[in-house]
């Protein structure tokens, strides 16, 4: 089949949005092959325009930073340098709004208004004692503040994500002093497990786990491995996500 997807860089979380409607059943096997042909990508999202920008996770996970990514791809689509739209996308029951505006030097600020919170509670587990773990729909998080060897994080994913019955785990290596944060995510659904460059997701929870702790709101800028991530969040779970996004190519390929 012929498959049209575009590449984009949110503050280095790569992605890929496949244009080409692809049967869900086949989203995994297609999305392994093009994180092949694209080694730089760490996720893949297959993306519509009926009916409203709609956007699927290869794992059915939620991600805020290829939300972001699919309103700057509508914005593309419309020939606009502005774009506010609601995003339906995997792992949100709700959809998000979405944000975009094009900079002169040709990449795009992005704001998403990100799902709030199921659940913040403590939890035992093997290797690092009683951690925070912040549940979203589609994703879980726990919140790290301790170093791991990489090798054990790893190993570690993919049993926490069972023992917590979650659909996609992230692991958050948060650093307060100097507001650092490296995130390591693991869906089983798509078969991955990946240090990413930066987390929408992973920075969201952190928002919201530092607004409770302090019981009022917080604004946190963190500086990720592929650039920085601000998110506003309150106790009560209302959060805002901003990012950067540059828009890299379209390709169509034989598949």
């Amino acid at each position: 089949m012929k498959l049209t997807y575009s590449l984009f860089d949110p503050t280095g979380n790569r992605t890929i949005l496949v244009q080409t409607p692809v049967p869900e059943a086949e989203q995994p096997r297609i999305a392994a092959k093009l994180m092949e042909l694209e080694p730089e990508t760490e996720q893949v999202g297959f993306y519509q325009e009926e009916g409203g920008i709609r956007l699927r996770m290869a794992g059915g996970e939620f991600c805020g930073n290829a939300a972001m990514s699919a309103a700057v791809l509508r914005a593309t689509h419309s020939e606009t340098e502005q774009l506010e739209a609601a995003v339906t996308v995997s792992g949100a029951k709700e959809p998000v709004r979405a944000s975009v505006k094009l900079q002169p030097e040709g990449w795009w600020i992005g704001t998403v208004e990100m799902p709030k919170p199921k659940a913040l509670t403590e939890v035992l587990l093997p290797g690092v004692g009683t951690v925070p773990v912040v549940e979203f729909d589609g994703i879980a998080h726990v919140i790290l503040e301790q170093p791991l060897p990489r090798p054990l994080a790893e190993r570690s994913a993919p049993e926490w994500c069972e023992k917590l019955s979650a659909d996609a785990l992230g692991l958050l290596f948060l650093d307060m002093r100097s507001g650092g944060l490296t995130p390591l995510v693991y869906v089983p659904a798509a078969g991955t497990l990946c240090w990413e460059k930066s987390c929408a997701s992973g920075t969201t929870a952190v928002g919201y786990y530092l607004a409770k702790q302090q019981g009022e709101p917080v604004t946190a800028t963190l500086r990720q491995p592929g650039g920085v991530l601000k998110i506003a969040a309150d106790p009560d779970g209302n959060l805002m996500l901003t990012g950067a996004v540059r828009q890299l190519e379209t390709k169509t390929i034989d598949i």
